[in-house]
């Protein structure tokens, strides 16, 4: 009988090949739009298999990875046809999906988070870690409002989200060691600097780029501790 553990292990390698797979379509799609030189008949074609490519990559953000699956042998089937009939060029290469690391509390879910999480999915598949409560009370001076299963529970249900999982409790470092990430996306306001994070990771032997994103989302709600405000104004005034 197969274990829980070695399921999600098992899955979570399923999900790696297909997304190997996926990506290796998609340059070969953009490959075949650059050198076309076939008639409109063969253009239909082709943009068959870019709607094939889209929809196994929004079946894919599902976890629909059955269906994923098919939907990219669909448009590799067709993209071969039309490179043996000479209507484009492009050759198969296979490249390894790059590692994303992103962390926070994620706490009250916001459109702030959701675009953190988006703009980091077009750079690999996403890890992302969610600090416990000790440590949000350490950092913050204050519980979050969901606990940290509920907060594990709502960023593993999200799209964007590849894998998600509790830091760990005495070291901050120790999940970056885990998932030995080829790229670390900061947001806007997390206080850790690019220059001291790469310093920390060096001592440890972990090279990998540090992005930060260059902006908020310009959303007034965008922020747990203003929803939570609003909700103490709107409900919470004495009469």
């Amino acid at each position: 009988m197969v274990s829980s553990v070695e399921w999600c292990v098992g899955r979570d390698e399923i999900a790696f090949r297909i997304k190997k797979y996926i990506d290796m379509v998609e340059k070969a799609v953009t490959e075949s739009l650059e050198s076309f030189n076939g008639s409109d008949k063969e253009k239909e074609v082709l943009e068959l298999a870019k709607l094939y490519l889209s929809d196994s990559k929004h079946y894919f953000n599902m976890g629909d990875y059955v269906t994923a699956l098919a939907c990219i042998s669909y448009a590799e089937g067709l993209l071969d046809s039309l490179r043996i009939l000479g209507y484009v060029k492009f050759e198969w290469r296979k490249s390894k999906p790059r590692k994303v690391f992103v962390g926070g509390t994620f706490d009250l879910i916001h459109p702030g988070h959701i675009y953190y999480l988006k703009e980091a999915s077009k750079y690999g598949l996403v890890y992302a870690v969610v600090a416990r409560d000790g440590n949000v009370l350490k950092i913050k001076g204050r519980k979050p409002i969901l606990d940290q299963a509920s907060r594990l529970k709502i960023i593993e249900s999200i799209k964007y989200v590849y894998r998600a999982f509790l830091g760990d409790e005495y070291n901050i470092y120790r999940s970056i060691e885990e998932v030995k990430p080829d790229i670390i996306i900061l947001g806007p306001d997390q206080p850790l600097s690019e220059e001291s994070l790469i310093k920390e990771l060096e001592k440890r032997g972990i090279s990998c780029e540090v992005l930060r994103l260059s902006k908020r989302v310009n959303e007034p709600l965008a922020s747990s501790t203003n929803i939570i405000k609003e909700v103490l104004k709107r409900y919470c005034t004495v009469q």
